[in-house]
């Protein structure tokens, strides 16, 4: 029996159905924070051979789960994963960020920019997305495109000539950092908010400069706040949540949401259930609920989509290695991080009409809905990057 995805039941009648299908095929879509487009369906038995086989002689959890990550794709390059194309074009998605490592080490950084510029180099349907001009130009054309971003999971970088040099190899948004405290400034599950460092400081500046977008994904509370004082181009949140809705560390105050709208940047809604809300079962109603919350305090013009979820790995992948993985990036028993947990109606790239479904069933007008969908952070892009 063949799966069907796109289908969470919204209680569409016909017309709305139609009307659900044609946006979503007419749109210009990002996905801020893109782990797609594959999903854990994509891995064969080969694959999952070979990775555990990895694991089990290097025993080196971060090692082998870079390289899950990494699997379709390359696999895709050597002409035998066709379904890299067809998941990324059954999404809709017209642009997806493609991550790159900000470490400080700098043949880290080569090496992960190289793997990324590799993908623009075999795909002819793939895109380097240096403007907003790029993802224009892949919704025209029907290819797609691909936002360089950094997470600085393992980083940050240590001076501001890595800024220019990872600038002028692609580089159009960074996160100023993870979940710890760095020399740039402090994240979100950190004990204390110190707030942008001086280094932090002429770090924003510099991007602002060269034309980089400031990320507040998973940046703390006072350290956002900063970003959005000394920023003199628009800063967004690529992937978070609102605390309004649901109370968790990973999310924004409503205080940080309008700081940032007030710069004119976006606030991307992940499709992380733990967190969107409380239990086990979280579907895809909860993320709506926080798209509405932050157009209510925010205004539509700043939010936007930056999924993070689901992750492509395979479900024993997301038990052994990436719940580990939680705790040594800066995740806290608190936080209550389940790796293998799904969001009901979002469990493949392939789910991705679903957002523009439950919004019709909302009853948003297809201007808004449109702008959600990409328009907002193509805005945003124009302003930074050009």
């Amino acid at each position: 029996m063949t799966e069907q995805f796109g289908t969470f039941d919204f209680g569409l009648d016909e017309g709305q159905e139609e009307r659900a299908a044609r946006l979503h095929r007419e749109s210009l879509i990002v996905d801020v924070l893109f782990q797609g487009p594959v999903g854990y369906r994509a891995f064969d038995e080969e694959m999952n051979k070979e990775l555990r086989t990895l694991l089990e002689k290097t025993h080196d959890t971060m090692e082998t789960f870079s390289r899950g990550l990494e699997a379709p794709i390359r696999r895709a390059m050597a002409g035998r994963l066709d379904a890299v194309k067809e998941h990324w074009d059954a999404s809709g998605i017209t642009c997806g960020n493609r991550q790159v490592e900000m470490s400080d080490e700098r043949h880290v950084r080569e090496w992960s920019f190289a793997f990324v510029q590799k993908q623009f180099d075999y795909f002819p349907w793939l895109i380097k997305a240096l403007t907003a001009a790029d993802i224009r130009r892949a919704h025209e054309t029907g290819v797609h495109a691909g936002l360089v971003s950094s997470q600085v999971m393992l980083g940050p970088w240590r001076d501001l000539d890595a800024l220019a040099w990872a600038h002028d190899a692609g580089l159009r948004m960074m996160q100023l950092t993870y979940n710890n405290m760095t020399t740039v400034g402090v994240g979100c599950t950190e004990r204390t908010d110190a707030g942008l460092s001086a280094f932090g400081v002429a770090s924003v500046k510099a991007m602002n400069e060269l034309g980089i977008i400031v990320d507040t994904g998973h940046v703390g509370r006072k350290t956002t706040l900063d970003a959005c004082e000394v920023s003199e181009a628009p800063v967004v949140a690529s992937h978070t949540a609102a605390q309004g809705v649901f109370d968790h560390a990973r999310g924004k105050s409503d205080e940080e949401l309008r700081a940032l709208a007030a710069t004119g940047g976006i606030i991307g809604i992940v499709t992380v259930p733990f967190f969107l809300g409380a239990g086990p079962t979280v579907t895809i109603n909860a993320m709506l609920d926080h798209i509405e919350y932050v157009a209510d305090v925010a205004g539509v013009d700043h939010v936007a989509i930056g999924t993070d979820w689901p992750m492509q790995l395979p479900k024993w992948m997301l038990d052994d290695l990436l719940q580990p993985i939680f705790a040594e990036t800066g995740f806290r028993p608190e936080d209550k991080l389940v790796a293998t947990q799904e969001l009901v109606g979002f469990d493949d790239y392939r789910d991705f009409p679903n957002i523009t479904r439950g919004l019709v069933a909302r009853g948003w007008p297809d201007e808004d809905i449109a702008k959600v969908l990409g328009l907002n952070f193509v805005r945003v892009m124009e302003a930074v990057c050009g």
